[in-house]
């Protein structure tokens, strides 16, 4: 990666395709030496650091990677298919309609939030860096010029210069250093501007002269910009880092909490809609001995069929002698007291976060059983979204709202005896 090169004389930047050469080292009676660069080490170290954060950031708007398999010569990346091309071959036809671009806007936050609770800055942001599934799902690609956190100087920031120059933050052109999730959140500003204007918000032909514009903050939002938008797109694009908005107050911001309208919902947005429809035929549920003996957690069979470790178990049960409706009531304060959308029938309640969350938005399903007419078994399990938020929403908002109607060893069901 630092190899020295002695040359009589240097006609390019780059010898032989293997060094690139920089700067002047020293030189003697016959010969300079320049600092150089290895270009197939230096590719071979991006390419595995590609791979390495594409199997960290799992989510269910950043492209999937399959499998990684190598020759002697050759890396094969078994990647997602994703079949509905660009966005930017969707902005260069106009500018989207405001709903439209908040739902691609609500998906990327989404997906550079999980990036960064991962500790993984994108650094190249770009239309064309972002896909559309089948069913109209952003799809984040291109982690080729991602890095770590830990990749960060005593200092706490990234000093890699890198991006595309229209999308790049006003520190990372300055050179004194940058954090990655702030750099990654003007780019997601300059991203939506382009989405509601059809139109770069720094343009200039003269590349030092955009730059000028880019390091002032030196844009103007047209006039079809809601109120709300442009006040948003200001706080995204502040030339100040240490100002800038951050990802947190993105979500809380009343444009981004805004609710889509039916006609540009994703697929598995309409389910969730349609599933109160679903659980009206839905009939109540009893018990048999086998699923009695499954649901316990002490004959849970599970561990012979997963792998998936504890810490990331998705799913809880509990018994209660109150009635279903009770149960359902409880739910509900809790959904309503931490913004969720409640669909439920006699027997089964789904609950969904209203704002999106690090894989999208955190679903949970709760299913009620009856072993007896007076004694239930609850199963909560997770429906969507992201196991650490389902498990920090169970440990600190679920249980101790369902604690006091948990049935436990010390009390037994009304109108039974011990066994």
């Amino acid at each position: 990666m630092g190899d020295k090169v002695k040359a009589d004389s240097v006609h390019s930047s780059v010898l032989h395709g293997k060094y690139e050469l920089g700067r002047l080292l020293g030189h003697g009676t016959f010969a300079k030496v320049y600092h150089a660069k290895n270009l197939q080490s230096g590719m071979m170290e991006q390419i595995k650091r590609e791979i390495s954060v594409m199997k960290m950031v799992k989510h269910p708007n950043i492209v999937d990677l399959h499998e990684v398999m190598a020759s002697k010569s050759k890396i094969y990346i078994a990647m997602e298919l994703v079949r509905g091309g660009e966005l930017f071959n969707k902005i260069a036809r106009g500018r989207l309609r405001e709903d439209v671009a908040r739902l691609y806007f609500q998906q990327l936050i989404s997906a550079i939030d999980f990036c960064h609770s991962r500790g993984v800055y994108h650094r190249d942001l770009k239309p064309e860096n972002l896909l559309l599934d089948e069913d109209g799902n952003l799809k984040v690609t291109d982690f080729g010029l991602s890095t770590f956190s830990e990749h960060l100087r005593q200092d706490g920031l990234l000093h890699t210069t890198c991006g595309t120059p229209a999308y790049v933050s006003p520190e990372v052109i300055g050179k004194k250093g940058y954090d990655g999730a702030k750099a990654d959140i003007w780019s997601c500003g300059v991203i939506l501007y382009v989405l509601l204007a059809g139109f770069l918000p720094f343009q200039d032909d003269n590349l030092v002269a955009m730059y000028r514009k880019i390091y002032r903050g030196d844009f103007k939002c047209p006039p079809w910009f809601s109120s709300e938008a442009r006040r948003l797109i200001t706080k995204l694009l502040d030339p100040n880092p240490n100002t800038r908005i951050t990802i947190s107050k993105i979500m809380e911001s009343s444009w981004f909490k805004k609710s889509i309208p039916r006609s540009v919902m994703t697929k598995a947005e309409q389910e969730f809609e349609m599933d109160s429809e679903k659980l009206k035929l839905q009939q109540p549920t009893t018990m048999n001995a086998f699923h009695i003996i499954s649901l316990s957690e002490g004959f849970d069979l599970s561990p012979l069929f997963e792998e998936k470790k504890r810490e990331e178990k998705e799913e809880m049960r509990f018994a209660t002698t109150r009635p279903a409706s009770s149960v359902i009531s409880r739910l509900e304060e809790v959904a309503k007291a931490e913004r969720f959308n409640v669909k439920k029938s006699e027997t089964k309640v789904r609950l969904q976060r209203q704002e999106c969350g690090r894989k999208g938005k955190l679903a949970i399903a709760a299913d009620i059983y009856a072993v007896t007419p007076s004694f239930l078994v609850v199963e909560v399990k997770k429906d969507n979204g992201d196991t650490l938020e389902y498990n920090q929403f169970c440990s600190k908002e679920l249980r101790p709202a369902l604690k006091d109607i948990v049935w436990t060893t010390t009390s037994l069901p009304e109108n039974s005896t011990p066994a």
